[in-house]
């Protein structure tokens, strides 16, 4: 079985499969559009056996040409059209290929990133609905895809998403989401990340309809019930934008998606009392293979009922995954290591290497502590900086922080922070914040360097760029 069967088996079916402002296309159309995204890829000469890079949104089209591209073994490896010239170039000089696909809106930046890379540019209009005919065997092991990772700390590797992992990864997925036939499944991530395209891949296989938000803000979720959303996936940041904005309520979700963060506990309750009834889950996973753990149903209705502390983790190990903490330090913590069928690109003795820092407790749940390249040593002891951005977090001035360690001749290393204060209350002085902090923690996880700014830098994909602030701090 191959995740092309899994979409290939409706297309005679009438039953909605993507859904837009504009209309709903139904699995058949989805398919025959695919059959025509196989003429077009002909028709601008991709070659077979190589991938096609697309400069694409979340739109039906790039949808059915997703399915075209992986059923004739040129899986689409779509990259964001936010990045910089310089971080697009050498992701597409690394990929074989000729052709970069795209959307009139894009065409100059896709034109300019051909100029650089030696490739030429096919713009993609429309597709005819040539129908959808049979190919030629696909491989369990070929690409339906290629993501790339965000590069926080360097060049974003490309990961390939195999048809026969893709399988494995849509029933763990589904089952963890209750996602199936007769279900609509929203997202506002863009199509180039794997809460985009990769829950695309997920929503699909499992025969649910996908409903992209091209851009997400109060407007977009309220206009869900008219596309009967039963699914949706947000983070904690958009949670509490619709919660302040007394639009959390949407009539038919039965499910709550969230990543990317933790949830406050308060956040929490508020959000489950606005929507009765809905599940909450929280994935934890990458690029290279997702999910590793999930914090499930039951496990939020625990925390609700009196055990908050299971907020601050990511749950436990998905069904089929096999997690430990390489070499734990004395506090328990160590880079993440997870084993199973639909993690995409493990070493060759099957373990993905995380690159995160965790601990388990005795009952399972894994919690974060940060990259393991983000660890600050301070005079031999080890700081984790998700641990103290957690405590900075929880107090009412501040709206998120960003904790970082910059060189220092006595210590090495000492811990900074930089503070993005809450729109509706003052921030107190340095000294309040370091007391809070200290009531929480070990005396040298204390922030000693302080800072106050408007927002944190992030990446295209809206990951703290936490390196920058080290630099601007004076640190390497």
């Amino acid at each position: 079985m191959i995740w092309l069967d899994l979409v290939a088996a409706r297309a005679d079916s009438h039953d909605p499969a993507v859904v837009t402002d504009d209309g709903v296309w139904s699995w058949h159309e989805l398919l025959a559009r695919a059959g025509g995204g196989v003429e077009f890829l002909d028709s601008v000469g991709a070659p077979v056996g190589a991938p096609v890079v697309a400069l694409l949104t979340s739109r039906p089209m790039a949808f059915a040409l997703t399915i075209a591209a992986a059923a004739t073994d040129r899986g689409l490896a779509p990259l964001g059209p936010r990045l910089t010239l310089s971080e697009l170039a050498p992701c597409v000089a690394a990929l074989p290929g000729e052709v970069i696909v795209t959307e009139p809106e894009l065409e100059s930046l896709a034109n300019e990133v051909a100029g650089l890379t030696g490739r030429r540019v096919a713009v993609l209009t429309d597709l005819p609905a040539a129908g959808w005919r049979e190919l030629a065997p696909v491989g369990a092991d070929r690409p339906a895809a290629i993501l790339h990772t965000s590069g926080t700390t360097g060049l974003p590797k490309a990961v390939a998403y195999t048809e026969g992992k893709l399988v494995a990864r849509v029933k763990v997925n589904a089952h963890l989401v209750a996602l199936g036939p007769g279900a609509v499944y929203a997202t506002a991530s863009p199509f180039h990340h794997i809460a985009g395209l990769g829950m695309m891949f997920v929503a699909l296989g499992a025969g649910a309809a996908l409903r992209p938000i091209p851009r997400f803000d109060v407007a977009a979720w309220r206009a869900l019930p008219d596309s009967g959303v039963t699914h949706a996936l947000i983070v904690p940041t958009m949670i509490e934008m619709l919660l302040d904005a007394g639009e959390m309520h949407l009539p038919g979700l039965r499910v709550l998606q969230y990543g990317a963060s933790s949830i406050h506990p308060d956040t929490l309750a508020r959000a489950m009392k606005a929507l009765p009834g809905v599940g909450f889950v929280n994935l934890f996973g990458q690029t290279e293979g997702s999910p590793i753990t999930a914090l499930t149903m039951a496990d939020h209705e625990l925390a609700a009922a009196g055990r908050p502390e299971l907020l601050t983790s990511v749950g436990r190990a998905a069904p089929g995954v096999e997690v430990v903490i390489a070499e734990p330090d004395e506090t328990g913590v160590g880079e993440i290591h997870a084993r199973a069928e639909h993690l995409f690109r493990p070493d060759a003795d099957g373990w993905l290497r995380t690159g995160d820092l965790g601990r388990l407790d005795a009952d399972g749940y894994l919690y974060l502590v940060g990259r393991k390249g983000d660890k600050i040593i301070r005079g031999g002891e080890n700081v984790y900086p998700l641990e103290v951005e957690h405590v900075l977090s929880s107090h009412p001035a501040v709206a998120e922080a960003c904790v970082y360690g910059v060189p220092d001749r006595v210590y090495g290393e000492v811990v900074a922070a930089t503070v993005v204060p809450a729109a509706d209350v003052p921030l107190p002085p340095w000294d309040e914040l370091r007391a809070y902090t200290r009531e929480r923690l070990a005396g040298f996880k204390v922030p000693t360097r302080w800072e106050v700014a408007t927002e944190l830098p992030r990446n295209a994909t809206g990951k703290v760029l936490r390196r920058a602030l080290i630099q601007k701090a004076g640190g390497e």
